[in-house]
Protein backbone atom coordinates (compact mmCIF):
# COMPACT_ATOMS: atom_id res chain seq x y z
CA UNK A 1 0.00 0.00 0.00
CA UNK A 2 1.24 2.96 -1.05
CA UNK A 3 2.10 5.61 1.89
CA UNK A 4 -0.72 8.37 0.39
CA UNK A 5 -3.35 5.89 0.02
CA UNK A 6 -2.43 4.72 3.77
CA UNK A 7 -2.65 8.50 4.86
CA UNK A 8 -5.88 9.08 3.23
CA UNK A 9 -7.36 5.94 5.11
CA UNK A 10 -6.10 7.52 8.20
CA UNK A 11 -7.72 10.66 7.55
CA UNK A 12 -10.73 8.96 6.86
CA UNK A 13 -10.90 6.93 10.00
CA UNK A 14 -10.29 9.93 12.01
CA UNK A 15 -13.25 11.86 10.11
CA UNK A 16 -15.39 8.88 10.70
CA UNK A 17 -15.16 8.55 14.07
CA UNK A 18 -15.71 12.10 14.85
CA UNK A 19 -18.77 11.87 12.83
CA UNK A 20 -19.53 9.02 15.35
CA UNK A 21 -19.15 11.04 18.54
CA UNK A 22 -20.37 13.99 17.26
CA UNK A 23 -24.38 13.06 17.84
CA UNK A 24 -24.35 11.69 21.29
CA UNK A 25 -21.07 13.69 22.70
CA UNK A 26 -23.13 16.97 21.40
CA UNK A 27 -26.22 15.77 22.96
CA UNK A 28 -24.74 14.96 26.22
CA UNK A 29 -23.11 18.59 26.54
CA UNK A 30 -26.09 19.84 25.85
CA UNK A 31 -27.94 17.90 28.64
CA UNK A 32 -24.89 18.77 30.99
CA UNK A 33 -26.08 22.62 30.80
CA UNK A 34 -29.21 22.57 30.71
CA UNK A 35 -30.33 19.96 33.39
CA UNK A 36 -31.78 21.19 36.56
CA UNK A 37 -30.35 18.00 38.86
CA UNK A 38 -26.77 18.00 40.63
CA UNK A 39 -24.73 14.68 40.85
CA UNK A 40 -24.43 13.89 44.88
CA UNK A 41 -20.91 14.65 44.78
CA UNK A 42 -21.30 17.92 42.89
CA UNK A 43 -23.80 18.90 45.78
CA UNK A 44 -21.12 17.68 48.49
CA UNK A 45 -18.85 19.87 47.12
CA UNK A 46 -21.37 22.79 46.71
CA UNK A 47 -22.23 22.41 50.35
CA UNK A 48 -18.47 22.47 51.59
CA UNK A 49 -17.75 25.53 49.23
CA UNK A 50 -21.45 26.97 50.60
CA UNK A 51 -21.91 27.55 46.59
CA UNK A 52 -25.82 27.92 45.79
CA UNK A 53 -26.49 25.81 42.87
CA UNK A 54 -29.64 27.15 42.62
CA UNK A 55 -28.27 31.01 42.07
CA UNK A 56 -28.52 32.74 38.42
CA UNK A 57 -25.89 34.97 38.27
CA UNK A 58 -25.67 38.05 36.43
CA UNK A 59 -23.75 38.24 33.37
CA UNK A 60 -20.83 40.83 35.16
CA UNK A 61 -21.24 37.87 37.98
CA UNK A 62 -20.33 35.48 35.91
CA UNK A 63 -17.28 37.60 34.97
CA UNK A 64 -16.36 38.17 38.46
CA UNK A 65 -16.58 34.42 39.57
CA UNK A 66 -14.52 33.41 36.34
CA UNK A 67 -11.76 36.36 36.89
CA UNK A 68 -11.36 35.77 40.35
CA UNK A 69 -10.72 31.86 39.81
CA UNK A 70 -8.53 32.29 37.08
CA UNK A 71 -6.37 34.68 38.86
CA UNK A 72 -6.23 32.77 42.12
CA UNK A 73 -5.26 29.58 40.45
CA UNK A 74 -2.66 31.61 38.62
CA UNK A 75 -1.35 32.65 42.30
CA UNK A 76 -1.79 29.10 43.20
CA UNK A 77 0.64 27.67 40.48
CA UNK A 78 2.99 30.27 40.20
CA UNK A 79 3.60 29.68 43.86
CA UNK A 80 3.67 25.77 43.59
CA UNK A 81 6.15 26.19 40.60
CA UNK A 82 8.97 28.53 42.75
CA UNK A 83 8.09 26.00 45.89
CA UNK A 84 8.81 22.82 43.95
CA UNK A 85 12.50 22.11 45.65
CA UNK A 86 10.50 21.34 48.70
CA UNK A 87 8.00 19.01 47.13
CA UNK A 88 7.90 15.18 46.55
CA UNK A 89 9.15 13.92 43.62
CA UNK A 90 11.36 16.77 42.72
CA UNK A 91 14.46 14.44 41.92
CA UNK A 92 16.75 17.51 43.05
CA UNK A 93 15.47 20.28 40.46
CA UNK A 94 14.80 23.46 41.59
CA UNK A 95 12.07 25.95 42.06
CA UNK A 96 11.82 27.53 38.35
CA UNK A 97 12.93 31.53 37.81
CA UNK A 98 10.36 33.98 38.84
CA UNK A 99 9.48 35.18 35.08
CA UNK A 100 9.56 31.59 33.74
CA UNK A 101 7.32 30.65 36.27
CA UNK A 102 5.13 33.22 36.06
CA UNK A 103 4.91 32.80 32.00
CA UNK A 104 4.06 29.34 32.97
CA UNK A 105 1.67 29.44 35.61
CA UNK A 106 -0.57 31.95 33.34
CA UNK A 107 -0.37 29.78 29.97
CA UNK A 108 -1.58 26.55 31.71
CA UNK A 109 -4.37 28.60 33.80
CA UNK A 110 -5.22 30.60 30.06
CA UNK A 111 -5.16 27.32 28.39
CA UNK A 112 -2.27 27.79 26.33
CA UNK A 113 0.12 25.81 27.60
CA UNK A 114 3.50 27.60 26.54
CA UNK A 115 6.58 26.31 27.32
CA UNK A 116 9.69 28.18 27.73
CA UNK A 117 11.08 25.01 29.36
CA UNK A 118 11.97 21.14 28.91
CA UNK A 119 9.69 19.78 30.95
CA UNK A 120 11.84 15.96 31.88
CA UNK A 121 14.27 18.52 33.09
CA UNK A 122 12.73 21.24 34.42
CA UNK A 123 10.32 19.84 36.56
CA UNK A 124 9.50 17.03 39.07
CA UNK A 125 6.15 14.57 39.08
CA UNK A 126 4.65 16.39 41.71
CA UNK A 127 4.40 19.87 40.00
CA UNK A 128 3.26 18.12 36.70
CA UNK A 129 0.18 16.44 38.34
CA UNK A 130 -1.06 18.58 40.65
CA UNK A 131 -0.43 21.84 39.33
CA UNK A 132 -0.52 21.33 35.35
CA UNK A 133 -2.58 18.93 34.67
CA UNK A 134 -5.13 19.88 37.14
CA UNK A 135 -5.07 23.25 35.70
CA UNK A 136 -5.66 20.94 31.82
CA UNK A 137 -8.99 20.18 33.29
CA UNK A 138 -9.87 23.60 34.90
CA UNK A 139 -9.36 25.86 32.23
CA UNK A 140 -10.51 23.63 29.57
CA UNK A 141 -13.39 23.77 31.49
CA UNK A 142 -13.52 27.47 31.45
CA UNK A 143 -14.04 27.84 28.10
CA UNK A 144 -16.53 25.38 27.77
CA UNK A 145 -18.76 27.52 30.50
CA UNK A 146 -18.57 30.79 28.64
CA UNK A 147 -20.12 29.01 25.25
CA UNK A 148 -22.57 27.87 27.61
CA UNK A 149 -23.43 31.16 29.28
CA UNK A 150 -23.23 32.82 25.57
CA UNK A 151 -25.81 29.90 23.99
CA UNK A 152 -28.40 30.96 27.27
CA UNK A 153 -27.70 34.52 26.40
CA UNK A 154 -29.24 33.70 23.37
CA UNK A 155 -32.53 31.83 24.29
CA UNK A 156 -33.45 33.99 27.50
CA UNK A 157 -35.75 36.70 27.47
CA UNK A 158 -35.53 39.84 29.23
CA UNK A 159 -32.96 38.73 31.67
CA UNK A 160 -28.84 39.50 31.70
CA UNK A 161 -28.67 35.88 34.54
CA UNK A 162 -26.31 33.52 32.44
CA UNK A 163 -26.43 30.26 34.78
CA UNK A 164 -24.06 29.80 37.46
CA UNK A 165 -20.18 30.08 36.98
CA UNK A 166 -19.04 27.49 39.44
CA UNK A 167 -22.08 25.15 38.74
CA UNK A 168 -21.00 24.81 35.37
CA UNK A 169 -17.86 25.09 36.06
CA UNK A 170 -18.11 21.87 38.10
CA UNK A 171 -20.41 19.92 36.12
CA UNK A 172 -17.89 20.52 33.32
CA UNK A 173 -15.35 18.77 35.27
CA UNK A 174 -16.92 16.34 36.71
CA UNK A 175 -19.59 15.01 34.23
CA UNK A 176 -17.73 15.27 30.86
CA UNK A 177 -13.40 15.60 31.52
CA UNK A 178 -12.91 13.68 34.34
CA UNK A 179 -14.84 10.28 33.15
CA UNK A 180 -13.21 10.79 29.24
CA UNK A 181 -10.20 11.73 30.74
CA UNK A 182 -9.89 8.13 33.21
CA UNK A 183 -10.92 5.60 30.59
CA UNK A 184 -9.02 7.27 27.28
CA UNK A 185 -5.69 7.19 29.55
CA UNK A 186 -6.15 3.72 30.03
CA UNK A 187 -6.57 2.82 26.54
CA UNK A 188 -3.30 5.09 26.08
CA UNK A 189 -1.22 3.50 28.89
CA UNK A 190 -2.39 0.19 27.10
CA UNK A 191 -1.17 1.64 24.21
CA UNK A 192 2.16 1.91 25.25
CA UNK A 193 2.21 5.67 27.26
CA UNK A 194 3.99 5.49 30.22
CA UNK A 195 1.87 5.72 33.72
CA UNK A 196 4.42 5.87 36.65
CA UNK A 197 6.28 7.16 39.55
CA UNK A 198 9.79 5.83 38.22
CA UNK A 199 12.58 7.99 38.74
CA UNK A 200 14.99 8.63 36.07
CA UNK A 201 17.89 6.21 35.13
CA UNK A 202 20.98 7.17 33.36
CA UNK A 203 21.98 4.24 30.76
CA UNK A 204 24.64 3.35 28.92
CA UNK A 205 24.01 3.45 24.94
CA UNK A 206 26.02 0.64 22.82
CA UNK A 207 28.10 3.77 21.49
CA UNK A 208 29.14 4.17 25.13
CA UNK A 209 27.42 7.60 25.62
CA UNK A 210 24.75 8.39 28.61
CA UNK A 211 21.41 8.47 28.24
CA UNK A 212 18.72 9.51 30.86
CA UNK A 213 15.13 7.61 30.59
CA UNK A 214 12.73 9.88 31.92
CA UNK A 215 9.66 8.45 33.93
CA UNK A 216 6.03 9.76 34.84
CA UNK A 217 2.43 10.26 35.19
CA UNK A 218 2.31 11.05 30.93
CA UNK A 219 -0.91 9.28 30.61
CA UNK A 220 -2.82 11.24 32.65
CA UNK A 221 -1.41 14.62 31.80
CA UNK A 222 -1.28 13.27 27.50
CA UNK A 223 -4.83 12.36 27.41
CA UNK A 224 -6.41 15.87 28.91
CA UNK A 225 -4.31 17.70 26.92
CA UNK A 226 -5.42 16.18 23.89
CA UNK A 227 -8.82 16.41 24.85
CA UNK A 228 -9.28 19.54 26.52
CA UNK A 229 -7.28 21.10 23.38
CA UNK A 230 -4.89 22.13 26.09
CA UNK A 231 -1.68 21.14 24.43
CA UNK A 232 1.89 21.42 25.73
CA UNK A 233 4.27 18.30 26.80
CA UNK A 234 5.31 16.60 29.24
CA UNK A 235 9.29 16.27 27.45
CA UNK A 236 10.27 18.59 25.53
CA UNK A 237 9.94 16.86 22.15
CA UNK A 238 5.96 16.86 22.96
CA UNK A 239 3.71 14.44 21.26
CA UNK A 240 6.48 13.51 18.84
CA UNK A 241 7.97 11.60 22.34
CA UNK A 242 8.19 7.70 21.60
CA UNK A 243 7.04 7.60 25.85
CA UNK A 244 3.75 10.46 24.85
CA UNK A 245 2.62 9.22 21.41
CA UNK A 246 4.21 5.54 20.73
CA UNK A 247 2.08 4.43 17.63
CA UNK A 248 0.07 4.93 15.14
CA UNK A 249 -2.94 4.51 16.45
CA UNK A 250 -2.20 6.59 19.41
CA UNK A 251 -1.21 9.54 17.25
CA UNK A 252 -4.86 8.97 15.53
CA UNK A 253 -6.34 8.82 18.87
CA UNK A 254 -4.67 12.09 19.97
CA UNK A 255 -5.84 14.01 16.60
CA UNK A 256 -9.45 12.63 17.54
CA UNK A 257 -9.32 13.96 20.75
CA UNK A 258 -8.52 17.43 20.24
CA UNK A 259 -11.11 17.75 17.92
CA UNK A 260 -14.36 15.95 18.96
CA UNK A 261 -15.24 18.50 21.83
CA UNK A 262 -14.78 21.55 19.46
CA UNK A 263 -16.36 19.47 16.21
CA UNK A 264 -19.16 18.50 18.40
CA UNK A 265 -20.22 21.77 19.88
CA UNK A 266 -22.03 23.00 17.13
CA UNK A 267 -24.47 19.77 17.83
CA UNK A 268 -24.76 20.94 21.36
CA UNK A 269 -25.72 24.41 20.46
CA UNK A 270 -28.28 23.46 17.91
CA UNK A 271 -29.65 21.26 21.02
CA UNK A 272 -29.97 24.21 23.25
CA UNK A 273 -31.10 26.79 20.94
CA UNK A 274 -33.86 23.98 19.81
CA UNK A 275 -32.76 23.85 16.18
CA UNK A 276 -30.29 21.29 14.90
CA UNK A 277 -30.18 22.81 11.71
CA UNK A 278 -28.28 26.16 13.20
CA UNK A 279 -25.53 23.63 14.32
CA UNK A 280 -25.22 21.72 11.10
CA UNK A 281 -24.77 25.40 9.55
CA UNK A 282 -21.35 26.41 11.83
CA UNK A 283 -20.52 22.63 11.59
CA UNK A 284 -20.46 22.99 7.91
CA UNK A 285 -18.12 26.32 8.24
CA UNK A 286 -15.82 24.89 10.45
CA UNK A 287 -15.33 21.45 8.37
CA UNK A 288 -15.32 23.40 5.03
CA UNK A 289 -12.24 25.89 6.99
CA UNK A 290 -10.50 22.37 8.37
CA UNK A 291 -10.65 20.31 5.09
CA UNK A 292 -9.20 23.42 3.25
CA UNK A 293 -6.32 24.27 5.65
CA UNK A 294 -4.96 20.43 5.12
CA UNK A 295 -5.32 20.53 1.40
CA UNK A 296 -3.19 24.02 1.25
CA UNK A 297 -0.54 22.07 3.65
CA UNK A 298 -0.21 19.10 2.00
CA UNK A 299 0.11 20.88 -1.25
CA UNK A 300 2.85 23.02 0.36
CA UNK A 301 5.15 19.88 2.06
CA UNK A 302 4.69 17.93 -0.84
CA UNK A 303 5.97 20.77 -3.47
CA UNK A 304 9.41 20.13 -3.13
CA UNK A 305 10.61 23.41 -3.81
CA UNK A 306 14.49 23.55 -3.36
CA UNK A 307 17.36 21.13 -4.32
CA UNK A 308 17.19 19.51 -0.74
CA UNK A 309 13.75 19.07 -0.53
CA UNK A 310 13.79 17.73 -4.05
CA UNK A 311 16.41 15.16 -3.14
CA UNK A 312 14.68 14.30 -0.37
CA UNK A 313 11.37 13.33 -1.70
CA UNK A 314 9.13 15.86 0.66
CA UNK A 315 10.04 18.53 3.24
CA UNK A 316 11.13 15.91 5.39
CA UNK A 317 13.02 18.14 7.89
CA UNK A 318 11.57 18.39 11.56
CA UNK A 319 8.84 16.07 10.29
CA UNK A 320 7.96 13.05 12.31
CA UNK A 321 9.31 10.23 10.44
CA UNK A 322 7.18 7.35 11.98
CA UNK A 323 3.62 9.37 10.49
CA UNK A 324 4.67 10.43 7.22
CA UNK A 325 3.98 14.00 5.64
CA UNK A 326 0.28 13.30 5.33
CA UNK A 327 -0.61 12.32 8.70
CA UNK A 328 2.32 14.88 10.53
CA UNK A 329 0.17 17.73 8.33
CA UNK A 330 -3.21 16.40 9.97
CA UNK A 331 -2.03 16.67 13.20
CA UNK A 332 -0.46 20.60 12.91
CA UNK A 333 -3.05 21.73 11.23
CA UNK A 334 -5.54 20.23 13.59
CA UNK A 335 -3.61 21.41 16.63
CA UNK A 336 -3.01 24.98 15.14
CA UNK A 337 -7.01 24.96 14.35
CA UNK A 338 -7.93 24.23 17.73
CA UNK A 339 -6.25 25.70 20.48
CA UNK A 340 -4.76 22.69 21.49
CA UNK A 341 -0.87 23.76 20.61
CA UNK A 342 0.72 20.17 20.68
CA UNK A 343 3.04 19.24 17.92
CA UNK A 344 4.89 16.17 16.42
CA UNK A 345 7.02 17.84 14.31
CA UNK A 346 9.23 21.44 14.23
CA UNK A 347 6.63 24.20 12.23
CA UNK A 348 9.64 25.90 11.64
CA UNK A 349 11.47 23.29 9.81
CA UNK A 350 7.62 23.35 7.66
CA UNK A 351 8.12 24.93 4.06
CA UNK A 352 7.60 28.53 3.56
CA UNK A 353 3.99 28.69 3.03
CA UNK A 354 3.04 25.81 4.55
CA UNK A 355 4.47 27.44 8.35
CA UNK A 356 2.26 30.01 6.60
CA UNK A 357 -1.03 27.77 6.62
CA UNK A 358 -0.10 27.00 10.42
CA UNK A 359 0.10 30.62 11.52
CA UNK A 360 -2.97 31.39 9.74
CA UNK A 361 -5.05 28.89 11.44
CA UNK A 362 -4.11 30.51 14.68
CA UNK A 363 -4.67 33.91 13.25
CA UNK A 364 -8.71 32.80 11.85
CA UNK A 365 -9.15 32.73 15.74
CA UNK A 366 -9.32 29.17 16.28
CA UNK A 367 -12.65 28.58 14.89
CA UNK A 368 -12.38 25.32 12.80
CA UNK A 369 -13.38 24.18 15.26
CA UNK A 370 -11.60 26.14 18.17
CA UNK A 371 -10.55 25.03 21.41
CA UNK A 372 -13.29 23.57 23.96
CA UNK A 373 -16.33 26.95 24.31
CA UNK A 374 -13.24 29.14 22.91
CA UNK A 375 -13.84 28.20 18.62
CA UNK A 376 -17.60 28.01 19.10
CA UNK A 377 -18.14 31.49 20.96
CA UNK A 378 -15.76 32.75 18.64
CA UNK A 379 -17.85 31.15 15.67
CA UNK A 380 -20.94 32.54 16.72
CA UNK A 381 -19.61 36.01 17.13
CA UNK A 382 -18.73 36.09 13.37
CA UNK A 383 -22.00 34.99 12.61
CA UNK A 384 -23.45 37.99 13.86
CA UNK A 385 -21.21 40.26 12.36
CA UNK A 386 -22.14 38.01 8.30
CA UNK A 387 -25.62 38.65 9.64
CA UNK A 388 -24.96 42.34 10.87
CA UNK A 389 -23.38 42.84 6.86
CA UNK A 390 -26.34 41.03 5.18
CA UNK A 391 -28.87 43.00 7.06
CA UNK A 392 -27.21 46.44 6.63
CA UNK A 393 -27.04 45.02 2.29
CA UNK A 394 -30.72 44.84 2.61
CA UNK A 395 -31.50 47.67 4.92
CA UNK A 396 -33.07 45.49 7.15
CA UNK A 397 -32.82 45.34 11.54
CA UNK A 398 -30.25 42.01 11.07
CA UNK A 399 -31.12 39.79 13.60
CA UNK A 400 -29.47 35.84 14.94
CA UNK A 401 -31.96 33.49 16.63
CA UNK A 402 -34.41 36.30 17.33
CA UNK A 403 -32.29 38.41 18.87
CA UNK A 404 -31.60 41.98 16.94
CA UNK A 405 -27.79 42.92 16.41
CA UNK A 406 -27.83 46.24 17.14
CA UNK A 407 -25.31 49.45 18.01
CA UNK A 408 -24.47 47.56 21.61
CA UNK A 409 -23.78 44.18 20.27
CA UNK A 410 -21.48 45.18 17.78
CA UNK A 411 -19.54 47.30 19.75
CA UNK A 412 -18.53 44.30 21.96
CA UNK A 413 -18.26 41.91 18.49
CA UNK A 414 -16.04 44.55 17.07
CA UNK A 415 -13.91 44.72 20.80
CA UNK A 416 -13.76 40.85 20.59
CA UNK A 417 -12.38 40.53 17.10
CA UNK A 418 -10.00 43.28 17.32
CA UNK A 419 -8.43 42.04 20.73
CA UNK A 420 -6.53 39.54 19.58
CA UNK A 421 -4.65 40.85 16.41
CA UNK A 422 -4.08 44.00 18.45
CA UNK A 423 -1.87 41.88 21.10
CA UNK A 424 -0.70 39.88 18.29
CA UNK A 425 0.64 42.66 15.79
CA UNK A 426 1.99 45.33 19.05
CA UNK A 427 3.32 42.09 20.39
CA UNK A 428 5.43 41.21 17.35
CA UNK A 429 6.34 45.10 16.45
CA UNK A 430 7.77 45.86 20.42
CA UNK A 431 9.86 42.19 20.27
CA UNK A 432 10.85 43.70 17.03
CA UNK A 433 12.49 46.97 18.45
CA UNK A 434 13.80 45.34 21.82
CA UNK A 435 17.36 43.98 21.43
CA UNK A 436 17.03 41.22 23.78
CA UNK A 437 14.21 39.90 22.14
CA UNK A 438 15.95 40.48 18.48
CA UNK A 439 18.93 38.97 20.01
CA UNK A 440 16.94 35.72 20.77
CA UNK A 441 15.77 35.30 17.53
CA UNK A 442 17.84 32.37 15.67
CA UNK A 443 17.09 32.75 11.92
CA UNK A 444 17.16 36.01 9.87
CA UNK A 445 14.90 37.43 7.19
CA UNK A 446 11.06 36.84 6.71
CA UNK A 447 11.40 33.71 8.18
CA UNK A 448 12.73 35.51 11.67
CA UNK A 449 9.36 37.88 11.35
CA UNK A 450 7.36 34.73 10.85
CA UNK A 451 9.05 33.16 14.08
CA UNK A 452 8.00 36.09 16.20
CA UNK A 453 4.70 36.69 14.96
CA UNK A 454 3.62 32.95 15.57
CA UNK A 455 5.08 33.40 19.19
CA UNK A 456 2.59 35.85 19.42
CA UNK A 457 0.04 34.78 17.65
CA UNK A 458 -0.11 31.17 19.58
CA UNK A 459 0.30 33.02 22.73
CA UNK A 460 -2.90 35.73 22.30
CA UNK A 461 -4.67 32.81 20.60
CA UNK A 462 -4.22 30.60 23.72
CA UNK A 463 -2.69 28.53 21.45
CA UNK A 464 0.88 27.53 22.41
CA UNK A 465 2.61 25.61 20.40
CA UNK A 466 5.92 26.97 19.24
CA UNK A 467 7.70 27.65 15.91
CA UNK A 468 10.72 26.62 16.85
CA UNK A 469 13.84 29.01 16.13
CA UNK A 470 13.35 31.53 18.76
CA UNK A 471 14.72 31.34 22.10
CA UNK A 472 12.30 32.83 24.41
CA UNK A 473 13.22 31.72 27.92
CA UNK A 474 14.45 35.50 28.35
CA UNK A 475 12.95 38.17 30.53
CA UNK A 476 11.39 39.85 27.61
CA UNK A 477 9.55 36.87 26.66
CA UNK A 478 8.56 34.90 29.85
CA UNK A 479 6.87 38.69 31.00
CA UNK A 480 5.35 39.28 27.24
CA UNK A 481 4.21 36.59 26.51
CA UNK A 482 2.66 36.36 29.99
CA UNK A 483 1.04 39.37 29.63
CA UNK A 484 -0.47 38.48 26.15
CA UNK A 485 -1.78 34.95 27.35
CA UNK A 486 -3.58 36.80 30.24
CA UNK A 487 -5.34 39.61 27.89
CA UNK A 488 -5.86 37.11 24.73
CA UNK A 489 -7.86 35.00 26.97
CA UNK A 490 -9.89 37.23 29.22
CA UNK A 491 -10.51 40.13 27.42
CA UNK A 492 -12.06 38.46 24.58
CA UNK A 493 -14.36 36.32 27.66
CA UNK A 494 -15.27 39.30 29.28
CA UNK A 495 -16.82 40.60 25.89
CA UNK A 496 -18.72 37.59 24.97
CA UNK A 497 -20.35 37.69 28.10
CA UNK A 498 -21.06 41.25 28.42
CA UNK A 499 -22.56 40.11 24.62
CA UNK A 500 -23.99 37.29 26.30
CA UNK A 501 -26.20 39.81 28.45
CA UNK A 502 -27.22 42.11 26.30
CA UNK A 503 -29.04 38.89 24.25
CA UNK A 504 -30.18 38.02 27.00
CA UNK A 505 -31.73 41.29 27.94
CA UNK A 506 -34.13 41.16 24.43
CA UNK A 507 -36.71 39.55 23.94
CA UNK A 508 -37.30 37.68 20.61
CA UNK A 509 -37.93 39.21 17.38
CA UNK A 510 -40.09 36.50 14.93
CA UNK A 511 -38.69 35.99 11.70
CA UNK A 512 -40.31 37.79 8.59
CA UNK A 513 -39.54 37.82 4.73
CA UNK A 514 -36.46 40.02 5.31
CA UNK A 515 -35.00 38.10 7.88
CA UNK A 516 -31.63 35.81 6.49
CA UNK A 517 -31.81 32.10 7.33
CA UNK A 518 -29.21 31.10 9.20
CA UNK A 519 -29.32 27.74 8.42
CA UNK A 520 -28.58 27.63 4.73
CA UNK A 521 -25.85 27.67 2.13
CA UNK A 522 -26.21 31.39 1.71
CA UNK A 523 -25.51 32.32 5.02
CA UNK A 524 -22.67 29.59 5.32
CA UNK A 525 -21.53 31.58 2.26
CA UNK A 526 -21.63 35.16 4.15
CA UNK A 527 -19.98 33.31 7.45
CA UNK A 528 -17.09 31.79 5.25
CA UNK A 529 -16.70 35.42 3.80
CA UNK A 530 -16.37 36.66 7.14
CA UNK A 531 -13.83 34.78 8.40
CA UNK A 532 -11.83 35.20 5.50
CA UNK A 533 -12.24 38.98 4.95
CA UNK A 534 -11.50 39.60 8.95
CA UNK A 535 -8.36 37.63 8.89
CA UNK A 536 -6.41 38.79 5.67
CA UNK A 537 -7.50 42.57 6.13
CA UNK A 538 -5.89 42.04 9.62
CA UNK A 539 -2.99 40.20 9.28
CA UNK A 540 -1.96 40.46 5.25
CA UNK A 541 0.87 42.51 5.82
CA UNK A 542 2.54 40.42 8.40
CA UNK A 543 2.03 38.05 6.51
CA UNK A 544 3.31 39.47 3.30
CA UNK A 545 6.11 39.99 5.07
CA UNK A 546 6.93 36.60 6.46
CA UNK A 547 5.82 33.48 5.37
CA UNK A 548 4.55 34.74 1.81
CA UNK A 549 7.86 35.93 1.21
CA UNK A 550 9.69 33.06 2.45
CA UNK A 551 7.36 30.96 0.02
CA UNK A 552 8.11 32.85 -3.09
CA UNK A 553 11.36 33.36 -2.75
Amino acid sequence: MSPWVSAALEIALVVIVLAIVHVPLGDYMAKIYTSKNDLKIETGFYRVLRIDSKADQRWYTYLISLLAFSVLSIALLWGLLAAQAHLPFDFGRPGMPKAQSFNTAVSFVTNTNWQSYSGETALGYTVQAIGLTVQNFLSASVGMVVVAALIRGLIRRHTDRLGNFWVDLTRTTVRLMLPVSIVIALVMVAGGVIQNLNAPVDLTTLAGGTQTLPGGLVASQEVIKQFGTNGGGYFNANSGHPFENPTQWTNLLAIVLMLSIPFSLPRTFGRMVGSIKQGVAILITMGILWATSLVLTLISEEKHAGVALQAAGAAMEGKEVRFGIPVTSLFEISTTLTSTGAVTSTHSSFTGLGGGVLLLNMLLGEIAPGGTGSGLYGMLVLAMVGVFIAGLMVGRTPTYLGKRIGGEQMKYVAGYILATPALVLLGTGIALLVPSAKAAVLNSGPHSLTEITYAFGSAANNNGSAFAGLGANNNFYNIALGVVMFLGRFVPMALVLALAGSLGRQGVRPDDSGTLPTHKLQFITILLGVVVLVAALTYLPALALGPIAEGLS
